[in-house]
């Protein structure tokens, strides 16, 4: 009987030492499989320049080929601590444009030894604060005109009001607009670029506090008076306002839900049962539409020229933006619909 125990006990003694030894074996062959792996991996070399001096700012050796342009903004910074990576603009060639975060460095047309050129981008600020500041400031301006504050017209006007409607109904129409604005700010809109440039946010912030001052200037002057065609063009007017903020809101959630499905995989936006996407279907930018539709409406309730002039302005903007934009879904997407224009259906 206690042969028999010192003969299992050498057995499990022996199978034990063999597992032993077997697993030890397997580690020792992984750890060798993984340094044959890094052994062949062949690292990079990435010098940055200046893109003005040309001067050299930085040398990144043994630089992970799957590296983003993202890490290796990261990696600059660890160097040169102010200019962090929202503030980098990192380009293969100084006359060229910046190279995108996302872009990853093997597929790049260069080397293992890359040479980048570097800009200063200046100071920058959030979106959500840029929306906030350019929303924020034209409901203000607008409230100091429509309350009449001393100093702005002739001292007997000083806080009286107009006996016009339509004095009443363009200040609720305004802040309305803005109001909505700061709302898909702060819930709706997400943003594909992280900040914006200082000194274009203070451009920015001049091009609508001082529209929103004339407009108001002019909208709420004692001498005022309304449209041609009275009561009549000021209601179809605010139809058109209306259902045009309302297109426009529905258009940004519709944007927020395609980017918010968790999908990596990109996809062009769709009309959905909302009859207010259906203008999908002809133009690619419908929120400029809607966003253009909505000044006509108060222009034409106003009948005040520099809110004409003002819808102006806004509609060669939001067409260069709107061209961009579908010349972008054009050349990502092979199945884009032909039928689709920038911003104005069948026309532009």
């Amino acid at each position: 009987m206690c042969v028999r125990n010192k003969c299992l006990c050498v057995n499990v003694c022996f199978v034990r030492r063999l597992m032993f030894l077997g697993n030890f074996s397997l580690c020792a062959q992984r750890i060798q499989y993984q340094s044959t792996i890094m052994s062949r991996t062949t690292f990079f070399e990435v010098k940055i320049l200046d893109a003005k001096t040309k001067e050299q700012l930085c040398f990144l050796d043994k630089v992970d080929p799957r590296s983003t342009i993202g890490d290796i903004k990261s990696l600059f910074h660890r160097a040169y601590p102010r200019w962090y990576p929202a503030r980098q603009a990192l380009m293969l060639d100084a006359k060229e444009k910046s190279l995108r975060d996302e872009e990853v460095l093997q597929n790049l047309p260069v080397g293992t030894t890359s040479t980048m050129y570097f800009k200063d981008l200046g100071p920058q600020l959030g979106w959500t604060v840029v929306f906030l500041a350019e929303c924020i400031g034209p409901l203000l301006t607008y409230l100091l005109f429509y309350f009449r504050v001393p100093y702005i017209y002739s001292h007997k006007y000083a806080f009286t009001s107009s006996p016009y409607p339509v004095v009443r109904i363009a200040f609720a129409c305004h802040t309305f607009h803005y109001m909505k604005r700061l709302i898909e700010t702060i819930f709706v809109h997400r943003f594909s670029h992280g900040t914006m440039p200082l000194r274009t946010i203070v451009r920015n912030c001049v091009y609508y506090w001082g529209f929103s001052a004339w407009l108001a200037y002019y909208i709420n002057h004692p001498l005022y008076t309304p449209p041609s065609y009275g009561e009549l063009q000021v209601n179809y007017a605010l139809v058109i306002f209306v259902m045009c903020e309302l297109g426009n809101f529905s258009i940004h959630l519709t944007l927020n839900n395609l980017r918010g499905e968790g999908s990596r995989s990109r996809r062009f936006p769709e009309p959905t049962t909302n009859p207010f996407t259906w203008l999908f279907i002809f133009v690619s930018c419908p929120n400029y539409t809607y966003e253009l539709g909505a000044w006509v409406g108060f222009s034409i309730m106003t009948q005040c020229l520099p809110v004409a002039f003002y819808t102006l302005l806004g509609f060669i903007q939001m067409t260069i933006w709107a061209k961009g934009k579908h010349r972008a879904y054009s050349r990502e997407f092979k199945d884009y619909p032909t039928l689709r224009m920038a911003i104005i259906p069948l026309i532009l």
